[in-house]
């Protein structure tokens, strides 16, 4: 996605505290920016790592009426789970198991052809895709101000919060 550009109105449902919801980007705009990260896999290594990084700096984020939403391509059942166990119930993660809003933010990944993982666990084509691990930060008015790739958890959330911090400078 490119910086500056209008980022993808979507709905996805979500989980925050074990619970389901239907997550709106437009609704959750009205209250403030939103920092919309995508991850491969919950339960896995880094991607619990960093809802661990997120959830303590939600402090941070609220301070700044910014709202996180995480986001791969895992079961809303799964997600339920990792929002307790792993975000605890700081903030929520959408399950976008058909991969509608990874490829509306340009943040899918295709496991290479060759591995155990494909040839053993998934069967079909579009099951190698995942989420990269990318975040945005998307102003009030909807625009993309930052986008980071980058397998370092701790940087998505470091850049989240400078640019938040840049865009209440400017506000105020």
């Amino acid at each position: 996605m490119k910086l500056g550009s209008p980022a993808p109105s979507f709905t996805i449902n979500a989980a925050l505290a074990g619970k389901e919801f239907s997550f709106n980007l437009s609704e959750s705009l009205k209250k403030g920016p939103v920092v919309l990260y995508f991850y491969p896999k919950s339960f896995t290594s880094i991607c619990t790592l960093e809802a661990h990084e997120f959830a303590e700096a939600m402090v941070q984020f609220e301070s700044m009426n910014a709202t996180v939403i995480g986001v791969s391509n895992d079961t809303i059942e799964t997600q339920k789970k990792f929002s307790t166990m792993e975000c605890h119930n700081k903030f929520p993660v959408g399950s976008d198991i058909n991969l509608v809003l990874i490829k509306a933010y340009d943040a899918a990944f295709k496991l290479p052809g060759n591995t155990y993982i494909n040839e053993h666990l998934y069967k079909s084509i579009e099951r190698h895709l995942f989420a990269d691990r990318i975040s945005y930060v998307i102003t009030q008015d909807g625009v993309i101000v930052s986008a980071v790739k980058d397998q370092e958890a701790h940087t998505h959330i470091e850049n989240a919060l400078s640019v938040l911090k840049k865009i209440q400078k400017i506000k105020n």
